[in-house]
């Protein structure tokens, strides 16, 4: 039977267990879980936060993390900017990026979610609005979703992976990890 960690991942932590190689250690998954034999199924940048999935499984981690499988990742993504319908067409429809087109993503604006605050804050300017976007995707390019929501003029300050497939991060506090 595989093991499943969900984990919390904080924002401004590296998703991996060592920072080799830089002359100020950044915390890791080291810092936070104690577990031997897991390794992450997938990465979330050091500025994104949210669910991430570890198992002690090969096939298990490679069919979460290869886009092949095509297992959907939910973001709750706080933008620059009131989202309009277009952008949102766009994101439903696919993205041009400099990579390619993007699949069609789900994405819906939604209200600011019952979230942990951010630690540190981001910034928030008195003259510029902001909004929230539900945007699930099955494919996993590098900062994929900033570049989507970029790409359809809204700029990403907060990234949270809010799920997995079935798994979510609902009742973990960053940091707080649980078995699945």
């Amino acid at each position: 039977m595989a093991r499943v960690i969900l984990f919390n991942k904080p924002y401004g932590m590296l998703s991996q267990f060592t920072d080799r190689g830089t002359a100020d250690a950044r915390a890791t998954l080291s810092d936070f879980i104690d577990l031997p034999g897991v390794y992450p199924a997938g990465r979330l940048d050091r500025d994104s936060e949210g669910l991430l999935v570890l198992t002690d499984d090969g096939r298990l981690q490679a069919r979460i993390a290869d886009p092949k499988f095509k297992l959907p990742k939910t973001y709750l993504v706080h933008v620059e900017g009131e989202v309009d319908d277009q952008a949102l067409d766009r994101l439903r429809h696919g993205v041009a990026l400099k990579d390619g087109l993007t699949l069609p993503a789900e994405a819906d604006r939604i209200d600011a979610p019952a979230v942990w605050p951010r630690d540190p804050p981001i910034r928030v300017r008195a003259n510029i609005p902001d909004g929230w976007v539900r945007l699930t995707i099955r494919e996993g390019r590098n900062r994929q979703v900033r570049r989507m929501t970029a790409a359809v003029g809204y700029p990403t300050l907060r990234l949270i992976r809010w799920s997995i497939g079935d798994w979510t991060a609902a009742g973990l506090a960053p940091g707080e990890w649980r078995e699945a």
